[in-house]
């Protein structure tokens, strides 16, 4: 599978994090989100990296240049930020079959893998990671309501009135169906062209959509305090990786 990192946003709620930078190059735990973004779709077997960038991009550019750990990387420019939607089209000529979506301010500790074995198990048109956040969080997310069987029978971009608190986290597997679907979208009331009206039209052609809830933990890095958050949990695993070193050298002893 090649695997698309969307990181063209500009990080204005980061700031001054994102004064000299965009926020994919904003540093958790002493690396750069995209860094932890490309190392974790390397594990899950990406042979390409695609890279749609667009504020400050050169800085990422500069940075990676043209791989990461021997896997090529490829970049897509997004002139102007109109969405998600409208990001993914920009290397909709470089995907000619099932691929990863990732957006490149999240960092994940969770199945990833199990979201692109339930696609092709169930040979879906797209297949996402959910999981249920505080309602009164729902609102910054793309939401899905579902039916008294538990089904998503909808996705709604940041409502206002959030109709669950069932979110998308930001990681996905698509056929190229969803670039057709992403051509169909209308701007939303924020003027943006949704990747959840992408995928609600998907649903509402019949298409096969998947969700898989999250069993572990990720943060969406929009705030300063979503860094600070990151970085105590991912210290938090390092120390803990590290006692248990530390026992299993004193046991073998």
């Amino acid at each position: 599978m090649k695997a698309v990192v969307l990181a063209a946003g500009k990080g204005t709620r980061l700031r001054p994090l994102t004064e000299d930078k965009p926020k994919g190059m904003v540093e958790v735990a002493g690396k750069p989100i995209l860094t932890h973004c490309f190392e974790q779709l390397i594990d899950l077997g990406a042979e390409e990296l695609l890279v749609v960038v667009g504020y400050k991009k050169q800085v990422i550019i500069n940075h990676f240049e043209d791989e990461f750990e021997g896997v090529p990387i490829t970049y897509a420019h997004q002139r102007e930020q109109k969405g998600l939607a409208h990001a993914l089209l920009t290397v909709e000529e470089h995907i000619d079959d099932d691929f990863m979506l990732m957006l490149g301010d999240n960092i994940f500790e969770t199945n990833l893998q199990d979201v692109i074995n339930r696609q092709q198990e169930a040979r879906a048109d797209a297949a996402f990671l959910v999981e249920e956040v505080p309602w009164e969080e729902a609102s910054r997310y793309g939401v899905c309501d579902t039916n008294k069987y538990g089904e998503i029978i909808e996705v709604v971009e940041k409502p206002d009135d959030p109709p669950s608190n069932l979110v998308m986290t930001g990681f996905y597997t698509f056929t190229p169906a969803i670039f057709h679907a992403c051509h169909l979208v209308q701007p939303s009331n924020r003027g943006e062209y949704e990747i959840s009206d992408a995928i609600d039209l998907l649903l509402h052609s019949g298409r096969t959509i998947d969700a898989i809830r999250m069993d572990g933990w990720r943060n969406d890095i929009g705030y300063p305090e979503d860094r600070d958050e990151a970085e105590r949990r991912l210290q938090g695993e390092v120390d803990t990786e590290l006692a248990a070193d530390v026992i299993t050298v004193s046991d073998s002893e």
